[in-house]
């Protein structure tokens, strides 16, 4: 029987999945054109591979359980941003710093991996889901604002947001993406 490193068998569990999820979004941040195999990832959890296959099947197993856990953390970080925001212009800058923030964080630099690297169908829906999720408060702060065409210019917005993401990436400048950003979002938000 092997020895446990928890208190429960339970905890022990879940304390190696979480370390096989953590190696798992290290190598894929590493190597965002790679999936990373599971003999890699156990490698990095001092796990053989065959100790991985007790908690993930395969590597899309692996990469579901990555995404699953991803998202929701993206999900309450935009939700904590958003929420501070006393009124929907404030929301809707929340939403695009958070997002950067993301970026800067290199966030964002995995989520493009997984959808790049993870073609699997249950993923890509796992993926669409999320990002609508992630609109929602966009749309609901331009509807307020009323704005005549929420869900479009909710995808122009989101067309700046990459755009400044990018910025952040090859710069490595939040500040600046975000001032420029906001520079030409303003005007708009205050019309």
């Amino acid at each position: 029987m092997p020895r446990i490193d928890a208190p429960t068998v339970a905890e022990h569990r879940a304390e190696r999945e979480r370390a096989l999820i953590d190696a798992a979004r290290s190598l894929l941040t590493a190597e965002p054109d790679r999936v990373p195999t599971l003999a890699e990832v156990g490698e990095l959890t001092g796990l053989s591979r065959s100790s991985v296959y007790q908690y993930y099947a395969s590597r899309e197993d692996l990469l579901s359980a990555v995404v699953s856990d991803s998202f929701p953390r993206w999900q309450e970080r935009l939700d904590a941003a958003i929420s501070a925001a006393h009124d929907p212009r404030g929301r809707i800058l929340a939403f695009v710093r958070a997002n950067l923030e993301l970026v800067a964080d290199g966030e964002h630099a995995l989520a493009r991996t997984l959808s790049a690297v993870a073609p699997s169908e249950d993923l890509a829906r796992k993926s669409r889901a999320f990002h609508d999720r992630l609109l929602v408060p966009v749309v609901d702060a331009l509807t307020e604002l009323g704005v005549p065409d929420p869900e479009t210019t909710t995808e122009l917005i989101t067309a700046l947001v990459h755009a400044a993401s990018r910025r952040v990436e090859q710069t490595g400048d939040l500040e600046r993406a975000y001032a420029a950003t906001k520079a030409l979002l303003e005007p708009y938000l205050q019309g």
